[in-house]
């Protein structure tokens, strides 16, 4: 099986080292890297050299599009026969593509999703973010543990599918919006086999301040209504959760000043105190990290409500605007 590694660039060199370092060190190489630099001010070309005759590099300058269309603009360069998906600020274990491979043979994937994990080099906030994406506490998991993996749908930060899945589905149809889950579910809907491969996980290493990944976490949420316009099936109860949280906790604060002897008050209180000292508890047990636990409370937190403002903006202006 010959793999095609496809990254969009913007504006982050940095990052694009660390991530082909990652790739040169694999048990089982791809056989190529295609970069795209999607209209970079900040190119990383000149860092390439330094990766020369370790590993197979085609670069691609072209101008701005969005990661989407720029991912659609590598696969049509590729030579493999199966594409591989990363974002530049990944970093790839070693086992990777080995596990990668056992799991599309056996399994008989046209297409796979794969989970983020942080990295024991992390920052505190980057296990922090980590830890509010991917906790049962928060997200419920769902971004990388799931009975049924054929419900997975997959993330741009790593995910892959067939040359033949790319050609007949053409691939991403949005540039930014939501566009990785709507291909997921679109080469479903083609009668292609899209799974979780659990064990192909990446170190995603975000480099978010706290504001950029609540604005990050709010445009998910729009994301999800746009998602919908393609695919009414799009919305499941779980991805409501975020907005039911927003609600629960507005309410509580409207509460204080309008009830603020009711026994219902201090009840639903007391419940939120639990689930941010569960999370306190959690995280700093997963992390071996107070100061991770302390971070977690404020990412997850923050990262709900935002999704959950965003669900509601675009549904508004989905119901206005259609």
């Amino acid at each position: 099986m010959k793999f095609s590694v496809i990254i969009p660039v913007y504006n982050r060199p940095e990052e694009i080292a660390e991530l082909l370092q990652s790739l040169f060190l694999q048990e089982e190489q791809p056989m190529e890297v295609i970069i795209v630099e999607d209209g970079s001010t900040q190119k990383c070309e000149n860092l390439l050299a330094d990766f020369s005759g370790q590993i197979l590099i085609r670069y691609f300058f072209i101008p701005n599009i969005g990661q989407g269309f720029a991912r659609n603009y590598g696969m049509n360069q590729a030579n493999g026969d199966f594409f591989v998906l990363f974002d530049s600020d990944c970093i790839i274990p070693k086992q990777y593509f080995r596990v990668l491979k056992e799991a599309i043979l056996s399994r008989e994937l046209d297409a796979f999703g794969g989970p983020d994990a942080a990295g024991l080099d992390f920052s505190p906030i980057q296990k922090a973010m980590n830890y509010s994406m991917t906790s049962v506490l928060t997200t419920g998991g769902i971004r990388g543990k799931l009975k049924d993996v054929s419900k997975y749908q997959a993330r741009g930060y790593n995910m892959g599918m067939s040359r033949k899945a790319f050609h007949q589905s053409k691939g991403f149809i949005d540039p930014n919006r939501g566009e990785d889950i709507e291909l997921s579910l679109r080469l479903k809907k083609l009668g292609f086999r899209l799974e979780l491969i659990e064990e192909a996980y990446v170190y995603h290493k975000r480099k978010n301040t706290l504001a950029s990944f609540f604005k990050q976490s709010y445009t998910f949420g729009q994301n999800r209504i746009n998602i919908s316009r393609f695919h009414a099936d799009a919305i499941k109860i779980v991805h409501l959760l975020p907005l039911f949280f927003l609600l629960y906790w507005f309410c509580l604060l409207l509460g204080i000043f309008v009830f603020p002897d009711s026994d219902l008050l201090i009840s639903g209180i007391v419940l939120l105190g639990i689930w941010k000292i569960s999370i306190l508890i959690h995280s700093t047990l997963s992390n071996n990290s107070l100061i991770v636990g302390v971070l977690s409370v404020i990412t997850s937190f923050g990262q709900l409500s935002a999704y959950g403002l965003g669900l509601l903006s675009e549904t508004v202006k989905k119901f206005f605007k259609g």
